[in-house]
């Protein structure tokens, strides 16, 4: 019979390995929790959002109804016929809105999935009886949610018809992308098997070009170049 040596180690290098192993066990747990943490925080922050959103619109319908009271109704913001249907007006549902620097579109490392990022800010579609009639821009000032802007009808129609079409009911598989140096909104929609594709909104479709059919979803690397393409085109014009 063949004996094997056995290593001896000293105490201190003991002490190494235990600490290392217990570090390897230790990684999987530290990565759950930085994502429950995560998801924590991105739903303080919807939930915040929403509150600024539902506050504000408040104020707005308020305050245009004493400035228009017994005049006309023009200048609403929202697509309404007048200041009874502002006053019915509701917060339906928001998104985060994302976005991709240039840079990362003109290197090209990556997919849009990969690079497109949170901007911090949020839009909160506005219904009459169902109907979209516009959206309320939400931001941090000082620290603290506020409705910044509202108006957007066309914008909230198209965004709404494309969440009837590729959303689910949570509608978690869905982000709202806006390529700012490139005037294009872009839906991003992943499907259950784990592939993505993109539906063009109309400044996507004008800005690059596009013939594809509004709610038609294109592949990410269909859009790469005529994303570079576009940024390129803005940023020497802005030069």
């Amino acid at each position: 019979m063949r004996f094997v040596p056995m290593i001896s180690l000293s105490p201190r290098r003991w002490l190494g390995v235990l600490l290392a192993g217990l570090a390897l066990c230790a990684a999987p747990a530290q990565a759950q929790a930085l994502a429950a943490g995560a998801v924590a925080v991105a739903g303080a922050d919807a939930a915040g959002a929403r509150a600024a959103a539902e506050r504000g619109l408040a104020e707005f319908v308020q305050r245009k109804q004493q400035m228009h009271a017994g005049a006309s109704a023009t200048g609403l913001a929202l697509e309404v016929a007048d200041l009874q249907q502002l006053s019915s007006a509701a917060i339906a549902y928001g998104f985060q809105v994302h976005t991709i620097e240039p840079q990362d579109l003109v290197d090209g490392r990556g997919d849009l999935r990969s690079l497109a990022r949170p901007t911090g800010t949020w839009r909160f579609v506005v219904q009459v009886d169902a109907r979209p009639v516009g959206l309320v821009t939400v931001a941090r000032m000082n620290g603290q949610w506020q409705a910044v802007s509202f108006g957007g009808a066309g914008l909230a129609a198209e965004v709404d018809a494309l969440m009837a079409t590729h959303a689910n009911a949570e509608r978690s598989n869905v982000r709202f992308i806006r390529v700012f140096q490139a005037q294009s909104d872009l839906l991003e929609v992943a499907a259950a098997d784990g592939k993505t594709g993109y539906a063009l909104l109309r400044s996507a479709r004008e800005s690059l070009d596009a013939d594809a059919a509004a709610g038609a979803l294109r592949k990410s690397h269909e859009l790469m170049v005529p994303l570079r393409t576009a940024v390129m085109k803005n940023m020497a014009v802005a030069e």
